[in-house]
């Protein structure tokens, strides 16, 4: 697929400098970028590339100030790293549109109802009574469980396995090994020290818009729904636990695990490897950084907290600061203590 300069400017609304008909197929790095590419500058560490690249078309910031020629044709922006994003997204958008049909061997029930423009990739199976909508993409070796309903324009990423029962809304995207519905980790201690497995009977609702990334696990609730809200984005080797709730457009980094039951609000950002215990709420716009391990109630709206147990960023660096004191302060204990042990001595002595 090749594309002019003018009409990538059309996507994106941005203004062409330099030749409109040069032609692009594909995408590059700017510092790798080579002819018929196309490439973007948002980081001004990587300025000089600008000037050196072989790109022919270059995204570039509305107010960014050139110190040198560039023989690349630009496309100015007001954010060159979202307009790459949006051509990024075509692209994909065009490339997956293109797969339709169903591919042998595979299962569907007779009960199954498929929308139009569907894609079934080998060795897939699709259980009693499953709902899709419009051209969704279920690649090969993907399980879809009885009574599932799924939305359209969904995109099932090979090996992913969902269980019966679950909701997936419009515009989701799956990848590949991700599990959603398994059980939820719940087990009753018994009188003779065993423990008893309670059923799980709930389902996992995936609302509009929402991403998932590879290998996460998404549990079904007890009862009732575990709920990712429109707009998530969940990275990869995510674990999501039963009846937890996440409000809408939060976004959570990978090796990530949410407990039983917490509710997250809308426009959270939760860093990697975060930890928490159940039954907890996080406020809307909470920002958690990277380990922190999550002990209590957040409640607070547009608080920043880090650190174990997780408080406040400036209480928290605050905290650091004064562990690395540590070692001075016992050195210091250490000397008055022998001070004080001389002293005793000359007290003592007859």
């Amino acid at each position: 697929m090749q594309f002019s300069a003018a009409q990538i400017a059309l996507l994106v609304q941005g203004k062409v400098e330099g030749d409109p008909q040069v032609m692009v197929n594909s995408f590059g790095k700017i510092e790798e970028a080579g002819a018929g590419q196309l490439s973007f500058l948002a980081n001004p560490k990587y300025e000089q590339y600008l000037y050196s690249t072989g790109a022919s078309v270059i995204l570039l910031n509305d107010q960014f100030p050139l110190q040198q020629k560039v023989h690349a044709t630009l496309i100015r922006v007001p954010d060159a790293y979202s307009a790459f994003a949006t051509l990024l997204a075509k692209y994909q958008e065009m490339t997956t549109a293109a797969l339709e049909g169903i591919q042998q061997p595979s299962y569907i029930s007779t009960s199954a109802r498929l929308g139009t423009g569907v894609y079934i990739g080998a060795f897939a199976h699709i259980g009693d009574n499953v709902q899709t909508g419009n051209q969704v993409k279920i690649f090969p070796g993907v399980y879809i469980g009885n009574n599932v309903v799924i939305g359209n324009q969904v995109i099932i990423h090979p090996g992913v396995v969902i269980y019966h029962d679950c909701i997936i809304g419009n515009n989701v995207t799956i990848h590949a090994g991700t599990v959603i519905g398994s059980d939820g980790f719940g087990y009753a201690p018994q009188s003779d020290g065993t423990l008893s497995k309670v059923p799980q009977i709930g389902n996992v609702v995936i609302e509009d818009g929402v991403e998932i990334g590879a290998n996460t696990t998404i549990d079904r609730a007890t009862i009732g729904s575990t709920r990712i809200g429109k707009g998530v984005k969940l990275d990869n080797l995510i674990q999501i636990a039963h009846n937890v709730e996440i409000g809408e457009n939060t976004v959570i980094a990978a090796q990530t695990g949410l407990s039983g039951s917490i509710k997250v609000g809308r426009q959270v950002m939760i860093g990697g490897q975060v930890g928490s215990v159940g039954h907890i709420q996080i406020a809307d716009n909470t920002k958690i950084g990277a380990k922190a391990g999550i002990t209590k109630s957040l409640k607070e709206a547009n608080k920043t907290y880090t650190g174990f147990p997780a408080v406040e960023f400036s209480t928290d660096m605050r905290r650091q600061a004064q562990i690395k004191q540590i070692p001075e302060l016992q050195k210091r204990v250490a000397e008055l203590e022998n001070q004080l042990r001389e002293l005793l001595n000359k007290v003592t002595k007859p």
